[in-house]
């Protein structure tokens, strides 16, 4: 009977501790959901999703390439798999590979993870994004394939002292001379939005130009354009709410639409901030520090009128050879439908403008070219219409003829489009030049740091003997 009494006594202290358990893990759970909310909210601003999902994946499982100057490297799998992600992370593991690009087995991260940007990341906010990775992401116990550089860049260790030249580690400090609106803004455009990362040029060892940042810079054939506060280089000449309009939609009536990777950033990350959000990122941009190019005497989206020459040509017959097609001819045949024949575009600049827009009306017609190329594709459920891409219909010397048409006659005319800048873009081929650069300079620096070596270690023995 003893016995029974102490079995039923131990068994109901039992329960009476796993009920106060499960009280205090139901007293906590509104904070804890808070907390992975809001890590939710952050890992959206940080656009995790665009570079760590495949077309056809499970969410964060990573495996998709991403193209650089020196190779394809591949995402890896951050859901919390105990096997292939990171399950096992610890606060402070995870905390390092965001914002060191360290991993939990010390290997250093590529900067195609934007750590150098994630560096400005507060604690709390690095706790909230651990919570929810480890909480709300589901976990995909699937391997992703390795990342192949070719050699010097398949040391990652070169990392270490690229970190030494490129990182600065040190997280957000605001402002106190500036209003809580501009330091949000400030806190998201450097640190989790990450803009730099495409807006700002780099140098042949890819570090950000901090005298240049965000003046503008070439990712995957696209142009990020110059962001700075100049009226004509830059968006000094954008109200707040076109800025906020374009992140919202990725559209600015008169102005711009987004393309290519910004249209990505849009569609996984921008649109899906919160209104006070966008507009300290848009109070912000207004005050970053103008950078301007002597060649821009007015804004991009300041060039261009009206201008129909598709009845003139209409019944006409076309030449033999496609590449014989006039511009007008190729414009009537492949833009004037949703463009309109004059180029004014439709459904409220759903279909947008040609002139007045700042694809047209930049110097550089890299946008311009890779939107013919490649259309833009909005993401599934993401607002705005789909312009298809002509890369398989028409040839280099036609979308030059087409392009050049284009910015004669809609936008900036100092601007060119040159069969030789399509197919080099089509093919991707002016990543090379980088590679060879970034080559060249690593023996550069190499030699150097052995020659440097050579004269310590001979003045020390000297000094020895």
């Amino acid at each position: 009977m003893k016995f029974i009494r102490r079995f039923y006594l131990a068994f109901g202290v039992v329960v009476a501790l796993a009920s106060l358990d499960a009280c205090a893990a139901l007293a906590a759970d509104p904070a804890d959901a808070g907390l992975v909310e809001h890590g939710r909210y952050l890992a959206t601003a940080g656009d995790c999703v665009a570079c760590h999902t495949t077309a056809d994946g499970k969410p964060l499982a990573g495996g998709l390439p991403l193209q650089t100057p020196f190779g394809a490297i591949v995402s890896t799998n951050i859901t919390p798999s105990k096997t292939y992600g990171i399950g096992n992370y610890s606060l402070a593991q995870f905390a390092d590979a965001l914002r060191k690009g360290v991993r939990a087995d010390r290997a250093r991260l590529y900067p195609a993870m934007p750590y150098t940007s994630y560096a400005q990341v507060s604690d709390d906010d690095v706790k909230a994004l651990y919570a929810y990775f480890m909480n709300a992401v589901a976990p995909v116990d699937a391997a992703t394939p390795q990342t192949g550089l070719p050699f010097p860049f398949n040391i990652r260790l070169m990392m270490a002292a690229w970190n030494l030249l490129f990182l600065d580690g040190k997280p957000f400090a605001p402002d106190t001379s500036k209003s809580a609106e501009w330091n949000r803004g400030a806190y998201l455009v450097r640190g989790l939005t990450h803009c730099s990362t495409c807006h700002t040029p780099r140098n042949l060892l890819m570090g950000e130009e901090g005298s240049r940042d965000l003046g503008g810079a070439d990712i995957g054939g696209w142009y990020a354009p110059n962001i700075t506060s100049d009226v004509n280089s830059g968006v000094g000449g954008w109200r707040e709410q076109d800025l906020i309009n374009y992140l919202r939609i990725g559209r600015a009536t008169n102005k711009a639409q987004a393309a290519g990777p910004m249209a990505e950033a849009i569609d996984h990350s921008l649109r899906h901030l919160n209104d006070g959000d966008l507009r300290a990122i848009a109070a912000y941009l207004k005050t970053v520090p103008a950078l301007h190019d002597d060649a821009d005497t007015r804004p991009a989206f300041a060039w261009g009128t009206a201008a129909d020459d598709v009845s003139s040509i209409r019944g006409a017959e076309l030449p033999k050879d496609p590449n014989q097609m006039s511009g007008p001819q190729l414009y009537d045949a492949y833009c004037a439908t949703c463009h309109e024949s004059g180029g004014e575009g439709a459904d409220n600049g759903i279909l947008p403008s040609l002139f007045h827009n700042t694809a047209l009306g930049s110097i550089n017609t890299n946008n311009l070219v890779m939107a013919i190329l490649e259309g833009v594709h909005p993401q599934p459920n993401a607002p705005d219409l789909l312009m298809p891409g002509f890369a398989n219909e028409l040839s280099d010397q036609q979308i030059a003829t087409l392009g050049s048409y284009l910015v004669q006659r809609y936008g900036n005319p100092k601007a060119q489009v040159t069969p030789k800048q399509v197919g080099e873009l089509r093919s991707g081929s002016t990543s090379s030049f980088l590679l060879v650069a970034a080559r060249v300079a690593i023996a550069v620096i190499a030699a150097l740091v052995l020659i440097g070596a050579f004269f310590i270690i001979r003045q020390w023995r000297r000094r020895a003997v």
